[in-house]
């Protein structure tokens, strides 16, 4: 029997679960800068004695180094180390940092097997997760590029959709674009994929030579309407070949869909990011002793390294989170989840419902792209976020501190973070954290903190203000989940919130409670359920046909669908296949995917299951008059899952309060829950009571009973507002017909209170955001609308800006059937007379 390592490196640490020949279970975690941490204690002997609560074989850190000095010996895991050089100039209680030079995934396989630095790892079956990509991307680290596109279109990366960078600045930036090197070639095809002008390969090789000569190496090439005809692209492929790029990427062959500026970008990010990515598996590859590493890919599935595609790497991690509280929860018996994966730099959340779904475009950094992803979002709110007071606001994230420096407790001069947060409010016990802590620096920080907001006149008590922030930190995680529940038509007390990552389970009972969610599943190896997540993963191809063509309930799609069928199944054996269809209605550009369980079927199951997904989604029923479009045919093939034990859970159960921590995880239980042990080891918390807590007009905390400060209060309900106008902005998005709406997203939406002024508007267009309110006021001099009645206006009389932009408002009501607030939206409407641009969300 071999080793079987699952590895998942994210942006502040990589998470390692494996089985070992004998079949133990093993587990570690480092920094994912492939470095370990520990504080020496003392001198013993010819070594020192370590803090670190690493479990690994003696001699794991044999050849790491420590600045000049080597590891010659290492026993009782990391606790006992020896180094070439016994003149280090160090001190017990100083802070060292051990790399062995390797990437992070086969960095932590060698203290896992025992593998001394620069030695091959003993044969393994080795999958891996990766934000090398996305990282790459993120900070602009990949290769020198050239971009090849259609005579005319060689400003469209620049140009873009015309989406404000800066939406509230004047001075707007010029967008940063991938590319070094841009040459616009005459040649052309129209939409129906006819030539109407040959290419111009004299051209291209001229542009060519340019390129290289600048340095470039790599080469991504996007023609228009190629996705309909690629004879173009194929021909400019080979030219730039023989021309001497080491890559050429086609976005006919990567993305084959309608859009030029997203295929462009996504053949872009593929182009950028291949150098990173093959040099990244060519290094863990040399480490396996010639076995090829299995990839996780952005839609869940795993992927030989030879077939891997860094598009489809871009949420590689959070998908193997998803695989594996996927797992864990069927095996507790729990079908509906809402999954909370907290790390070190960001918060992943997706509900489960029944099976998995993907979202077909995805927004990394600067590139839109066109690669199936496993429908997760994911808010800048994890242990790393930054605490500060910038703008006249207090703040949690949107920055994050990372691995380096990381938070202040780390010891690195970093900033106030959540994670010292916790630690100042007893909710980690640092000597159970796995590296070592400083809380003196976590308190420098925070009194810093109470500095400036003294300063602005907004003074505050040290445990106010540790309790507010972790509260603001929280309501984002739990407006986070509403998006994924609340918005797409589900509601989140229905579910089972499943919490896992490092600080997953550490806010988890509070984040229920702001949803009113009263079951919490917090897996036994919480901390490292992306790793284990690997382990249950399974291979996959997908594969998609762009259709574009009026739908009939009476077609038959059979051999399109298993045309596709047959070809990503070709690599797996025994596939299962899941059949799917993009519909819309004709003249939307949103579509809904309905799943078909037999592709021989008729084709009207597909219409009824687009009627139930639109009514789910949406509250009401598509029309019945306005037809529907096929937009594309998917098939995902799948190998066969293998079978997993259920766990029980006993009715003996325990209160809280609870602080439960290793070093993988720390978990957080409030005295209004109860506890209930797994027979797999997962924890079932349940409330118990009722507290006082999160009425949204009087916010306190129900761990520590402190009234929160003003600044607080402020982010709390500021947090919230802008949650329910930018859900506005999404349906009025999702809904439109217009092309000035779904595409240039000419529009906005306002939350304004009763007497109709301002509250909160989301960053849409900027021009409208002044005249809302106006118009609400306006309206409000001859009309008294009641419960029920949504006023449309377009008249510039009333807080019109101009005949197009054509205004909905709709008063909210409490239980006593007072008015106590409205929601607003203004759209650009260019067919006057035509549909209402959008309509309400269902929870605003």
């Amino acid at each position: 029997m071999q080793w079987r390592i699952r590895v998942d490196t994210g942006g502040t640490f990589t998470d390692a679960w494996a089985i070992g020949p004998d079949g133990v279970e093993r587990r570690a975690k480092i920094l994912s800068d492939g470095t370990l941490r520990c504080r020496l204690v003392a001198r013993e002997g010819e070594g020192w004695l370590t803090d670190s609560e690493l479990v690994a074989p003696d001699g794991s850190l044999v050849g790491w180094s420590c600045g000049a000095a080597k590891a010659t010996a290492s026993r009782d895991g990391a606790r006992w180390l020896k180094f070439d050089n016994g003149a280090l100039d160090l001190e017990a209680g100083d802070i060292i940092e051990l790399s062995c030079g390797d990437e992070a995934p086969v960095a932590v396989a060698r203290l896992l097997t025992g593998t001394p630095a620069g030695q091959a790892l003993p044969p393994v079956d080795f999958r891996v997760a990766t934000t090398r990509g996305t990282n790459a991307l993120l900070e602009r680290k990949g290769a020198k590029l050239a971009f090849f596109t259609t005579a005319g279109f060689g400003d469209l990366l620049v140009i873009r959709d015309q989406r404000r960078v800066r939406l509230f600045s004047l001075d707007q930036p010029v967008p940063e674009v991938l590319p070094a090197f841009t040459a616009a070639i005459a040649g052309r095809h129209d939409a129906s994929g006819h030539e109407v002008m040959p290419l111009d390969e004299s051209a291209l090789r001229h542009a060519a030579a340019e390129a290289l000569q600048a340095g470039c190496t790599v080469a991504a090439v996007a023609f228009l309407h190629s996705w309909r005809e690629p004879a173009h692209e194929h021909r400019a492929g080979k030219i730039l070949s023989a021309a001497g790029f080491a890559e050429v990427i086609l976005s006919s062959d990567i993305a084959p869909l309608i859009r030029l500026l997203p295929r462009a970008e996504t053949a872009v990010a593929e182009a950028f990011l291949t150098p990173v990515m093959k040099h990244f598996v060519r290094r863990v590859s040399e480490s396996l002793g010639g076995s090829e590493p299995w990839l996780m890919t952005s839609a869940g599935g795993l992927v030989p390294a030879s077939r891997f595609r860094p598009k489809d790497s871009l949420l590689s991690g959070p998908a193997g989170g998803l695989v594996g509280a996927s797992e864990l929860a069927h095996a507790a018996g729990f079908p509906k989840v809402l999954t909370f994966d907290m790390g070190g730099t960001s918060t992943d959340v997706a509900r489960i419902d029944g099976r998995f779904t993907w979202r077909q475009e995805q927004q990394i950094g600067p590139a839109r792209v066109f690669a199936p992803a496993l429908k997760i979002e994911t808010v800048a709110a994890g242990g790393g976020s930054i605490c500060r007071w910038r703008n006249g606001r207090l703040e949690v994230g949107p920055e994050s501190a990372g691995a380096d420096p990381g938070p202040a407790c780390y010891g690195r001069g970093g900033p106030l973070t959540l994670t010292d947060v916790n630690l100042l409010l007893g909710l980690m016990d640092p000597a159970k954290a796995g590296i070592p802590l400083d809380l003196a620096a976590s308190e420098v920080q925070l009194q810093q903190l109470l500095t400036e907001l003294c300063d602005a006149g907004e003074a505050t008590t040290s445990a106010g203000l540790l309790v507010g922030l972790r509260d603001i930190a929280v309501e984002t995680m739990a407006e986070a989940i509403r998006g994924v529940s609340v918005r797409e038509g589900c509601d989140p007390r229905d579910f089972v919130l499943l919490a896992f990552g490092g600080a997953g389970p550490q806010h988890a009972c509070a984040v229920a409670e702001k949803l009113g969610v009263d079951r919490v599943l917090i897996p036994a190896d919480a901390g490292l359920l992306s790793a284990w997540g690997l382990e249950r993963a399974r291979c996959q191809e997908q594969r998609v046909k762009q259709i574009l063509q009026p739908f009939q309930a009476t077609e038959d799609l059979t051999d399109s669908w298993r045309q596709l069928a047959a070809d990503a199944a070709s690599s797996i054996r025994g596939a299962e296949i899941r059949w799917l269809a993009d519909l819309r209605l004709a003249g939307q550009d949103s579509f809904l995917t309905v799943e078909a369980e037999d592709p021989a079927g008729p084709a009207s199951h597909l219409t009824r299951g687009f009627a139930d997904e639109y009514q789910k989604l949406y509250g009401y029923p598509p029309p019945a008059n306005r037809p529907l479009e096929l937009v594309a045919l998917r098939v995902v093939a799948e190998e066969s899952a293998a079978p997993s034990s259920a766990e029980a859970f006993p009715a003996a159960a325990e209160s809280g309060p609870v602080l439960l921590q290793d070093r993988f995880s720390t978990c957080v239980i409030p005295a209004s829950w109860q506890i209930r042990r797994g027979t797999r080891g997962s924890l079932l918390l349940e409330k118990s009571a009722e507290t006082s807590l999160h009425s949204a007009f009087d916010v306190q905390s129900s761990m520590f009973g402190v009234r929160l400060s003003s600044p607080i209060s402020s982010a709390l309900f500021r947090s919230r507002f802008e949650g329910i106008v930018s859900a506005m902005g999404e349906s009025l998005r999702r809904t439109a017909l217009s092309t000035n709406v779904k595409e240039r997203l000419d529009y906005s939406c306002a939350l304004l209170d009763g007497a109709g002024h301002l509250v909160a508007s989301a960053p849409h267009v900027p021009v409208h955001l002044g005249a809302l309110g106006v118009c609400v006021r306006k309206v409000l001099r001859v009309l008294d609308p009641g419960p029920g009645d949504v006023i449309i206006t377009n008249h510039p009389g009333f807080g019109g800006s101009h005949l197009p932009d054509v205004t909905l408002i709709a008063p909210v009501f409490d239980g006593r059937g007072e008015r106590v607030a409205f929601v607003a939206n203004r759209a650009h409407h260019a067919e006057i007379g035509g549909k209402a641009p959008g309509s309400m969300p269902a929870d605003a």
